[in-house]
This record gives C-alpha cells, structure tokens and sequence, in this order.
C-alpha cells in the first residue's frame, strides 16, 4: 500500500534535515561560546584598568615618598660615616692610652 510506506517514509528524518539541524546546533553552540567568550573579555578589561589605575595611585604615592626616601639615605650614609668617625676615635683614644 503506497499511503503506509508513505507515513513510514514521513517518520523517518532525512538526511539533508539531521544534516541541518545538526549545523545549526553548532551555530547555536558557537554562538554561546563567542557570548561567553566576549564576557571574559569584558571582565579582563575591568581588571586590567583596574589594575592601572591602582598602580598609577601607587606611582603617584612613591613620588611623595620620594624625598623622605632620599633623606633616609642621606642619613643612612652620614650614620655610616660618624660610625667610621668614632671607630677611629676610639683607635687614636686606646693609642693615647697606651702612651700615658
């Protein structure tokens, strides 16, 4: 009977259709990654500005401490030099010591 091999036909998918709607499946697939994909982008774009906007507050921070930073070092290099001053004084002061 050509009316049920024609309902079993209709029952069946064809394979231009799996074939079809298996693409657009991908498509649908590739669409959600790019979506994602894009998000990630946006998150990482606030964390890199972020980012450079805490490390110019920190550049900024580091330029007025600059010159404490520089005293400090003075200080460090006149404390090294009264070190070495009171070295040899204490050497001259045993000398005379010696000789008395």
């Amino acid at each position: 009977d050509p009316a049920v091999e024609t309902a079993e036909e209709a029952t069946e998918p064809a394979e231009a259709d799996i074939n079809e709607l298996s693409t657009s499946e991908d498509y649908k697939l590739l669409e959600n990654m790019n979506k994602l994909t894009s998000l990630k982008y946006l998150e990482m774009k606030d964390i890199a500005i972020n980012i450079s906007r805490n490390l110019k507050d920190l550049n900024q921070k580091y330029a007025g401490l600059q010159p404490y930073l520089e005293q400090i070092s003075l200080i460090e290099e006149q404390v090294a030099a009264l070190e070495q001053a009171a070295y040899k004084l204490d050497a001259y002061s045993k000398k005379l010591g010696t000789y008395l």
